[in-house]
């Protein structure tokens, strides 16, 4: 009989994301001595240690790692078989991704998820966001089932995808910068002598995607939109920011929108997803979300 269990890797991946058996217990809805109990009596089965303890807090042995990454490719091949069982059956998914760009805030989704969840369907919903291409990346390498993403999409990505609004975009430093000083349109020179904030692109195969960044450009990068607002509005460096996302710090002076012989064009989003596993789950979040969504669906 095998030694291992869906449920014993679903364990110890656990632990191993989360660093503790405690962090574990609360992802499983666990208590703690169970998932003690749980490692050592596999390890006891196995012959072998999976972590190294260290008080509170665990690592992986070499032994724990090969199980962990190994693991991970049983737990998604097992979730896709009970998502395809599962939508034999009823026609909906086990699970629904969506994935969003980080310039919106989950929370702008929640009238769309409370009427999901109103559904009563049976179907987890597992809502993430990435930043610029790294939304498009999930969705072609099958870690979201439908997306909101901003930009093109790259090509080949054997998705769908249709318009859900544009955002217009404002070159924005606080009032003492030495750019807002100048007093006329701003050219790349004047660019390159001072530094920017950009986002990180969440990309991990594909080519990262800068917008507004000049080669060579002294830059501090952060994890999202929100974080380079904030970064400007400290007076950190420039950059282009959506204009509706800083409505209140241009009207109270917190930042000032200045001329650029460059401006930056409107960015489309699109709403796309795979066609090819089309369940009851994602067809609803489809029509549900085919609609103009930004700049509206920002709360700022």
């Amino acid at each position: 009989m095998l030694k291992l269990t869906l449920e014993a890797i679903e364990t110890i991946d656990a632990i191993a994301r989360h660093g503790s058996f405690a962090g574990a217990s609360e992802r499983l809805h666990k208590v703690p001595s169970t998932i003690s109990y749980a490692v050592s009596k596999l390890e006891e089965q196995l012959g072998l240690a999976l972590f190294t303890r260290n008080g509170p807090r665990v690592t992986l042995t070499p032994a724990g790692h090969e199980m962990v990454k190994e693991g991970r490719w049983l737990l998604a091949a097992a979730g896709q078989l009970e998502s395809r069982m599962r939508q034999i059956a009823t026609g909906f998914e086990s699970e629904l991704r969506l994935m969003h760009d980080s310039l919106i805030p989950t929370s702008a989704f929640n009238p769309d998820i409370c009427a999901f969840e109103d559904l009563n369907c049976g179907t987890r919903l597992r809502i993430t966001s990435e930043a610029l291409t790294g939304t498009w990346e999930a969705l072609r390498e099958a870690r979201a089932d439908i997306v909101v993403a901003a930009g093109e999409g790259p090509a080949g990505g054997g998705y769908k995808a249709v318009a859900v609004g544009t955002l217009a975009f404002a070159f924005c430093v606080t009032a003492t910068h030495p750019l807002a000083q100048l007093q006329r349109p701003l050219t790349r020179a004047d660019l390159l002598d001072h530094t920017a904030v950009v986002v990180g692109d969440g990309a991990r195969l594909l080519n990262d995607r800068t917008v507004g960044l000049l080669s060579g450009q002294r830059r501090i990068t952060v994890p999202s939109m929100q974080a380079k607002i904030a970064a400007q509005a400290a007076g950190l460096g420039h950059g282009f920011v959506p204009r509706a996302c800083v409505r209140v710090e241009l009207e109270t002076g917190i930042l000032v929108e200045l001329q650029v012989q460059e401006p930056r064009p409107d960015e489309t989003f699109w709403l796309a997803w795979r066609p090819e596993h089309m369940g009851e789950a994602l067809k609803w979040w489809r029509q549900r979300l085919d609609r103009p969504l930004l700049p509206g669906i920002l709360p700022y």
